[in-house]
């Protein structure tokens, strides 16, 4: 079998698409990680939160815990820490006093403006081996994977627990 089958017919774990996927994600998110740990004092799931509500103000916590692939007890706690922190502010809704929208204060807003272009160089120097015309047909890719995977999930009876992903 030659070097070119091994995303449909794979015979070791390395030839996996999840398994080379995941590989790159854990070694790039590392870095992502020292970055929000070392010089910000918040952890991979509070820039999660972060960088979506910087997209998506007013968001409900399950819909921070979709986007962020987190289940509603980790959502909740890391939004409890954004909280204390002073990044975050949690504004009930008046007729309906459980139904809670998040946003970014002031300082958490000022946090994502100078964690952000320095993830997003993470990303350049990443990618920066791709020519434009090779990034352009990832992305695609990406994209069509994407899709792919969600009609899996859709199919199946039960969707498989949400885990704790990556950036």
């Amino acid at each position: 079998m030659s070097p070119s089958d091994r995303m449909s017919e794979p015979q070791h774990q390395a030839d996996l698409l999840l398994y080379r996927l995941y590989r790159i994600h854990t070694t790039a998110g590392r870095m992502v990680v020292h970055l929000c740990e070392s010089e910000f004092g918040i952890t991979r799931r509070e820039w999660r939160i972060l960088s979506f509500l910087a997209e998506r103000e007013g968001a409900l916590s399950s819909q921070l815990a979709e986007h962020a692939m987190l289940d509603r007890a980790r959502t909740s706690r890391t939004l409890t820490s954004l909280a204390t922190k002073k990044l975050v502010v949690r504004q009930p809704r008046p007729s309906d006093r459980r139904e809670v929208h998040v946003y970014l204060s002031e300082a958490g807003r000022r946090l994502y403006e100078q964690i952000f272009p320095r993830v997003a160089a993470i990303n350049r120097e990443l990618t920066s081996g791709l020519s434009l015309s090779q990034r352009r047909q990832l992305d695609a890719m990406l994209d069509t994977l994407q899709s792919k995977v969600a009609g899996m999930v859709d199919a199946r009876p039960q969707s498989p627990p949400t885990q704790d992903g990556g950036e």
